[in-house]
């Protein structure tokens, strides 16, 4: 069976690493916006918008499930429904003077959008370059 074992593997697994979880803080209501533009200037905030009717943005959802790797000190990171909260969605392209787009990823920096991107463009190493 050792031949076996090699070529097929021996059916152990080594465990894998737990994946952190996404620091999530849910975007609900527009007031959190005034915060938002004040967290930024201690560090960068990160907004994820999202349709939950999407396939695209559940495929760009489960990508950056699976690479975030930005520690909370580093970074916030909201995510908004948009079409549970259409208002807020809306208001966020207004207030931080970006195309609304469907799934979207915007960087605020003392109280500016500094990035932002969308479907294929949103990505966790991208991130990076704001921290």
């Amino acid at each position: 069976m050792g031949i076996f074992n090699g070529l097929f593997g021996s059916g152990e697994k080594e465990p894998k690493a737990p994946k952190p979880e996404i620091p999530w803080q849910r975007l609900t209501d527009v007031s959190q916006l005034t915060k938002i533009i004040k967290d930024s200037k201690a560090k960068p905030v990160a907004i994820y918008k999202h349709s939950t009717t999407c396939g695209i943005s559940r495929m760009v959802l489960r990508q950056i499930e699976s690479t975030y790797d930005i520690d909370a000190n580093q970074m916030d990171i909201y995510y908004l429904d948009l079409k549970a909260y259409r208002e807020v969605s809306n208001e966020v392209a207004v207030r931080f003077q970006v195309i609304h787009q469907s799934p979207q990823m915007i960087v605020i920096k003392n109280g500016t959008a500094v990035y932002s991107d969308s479907h294929g463009g949103v990505n966790i190493p991208t991130l990076h370059q704001f921290l």
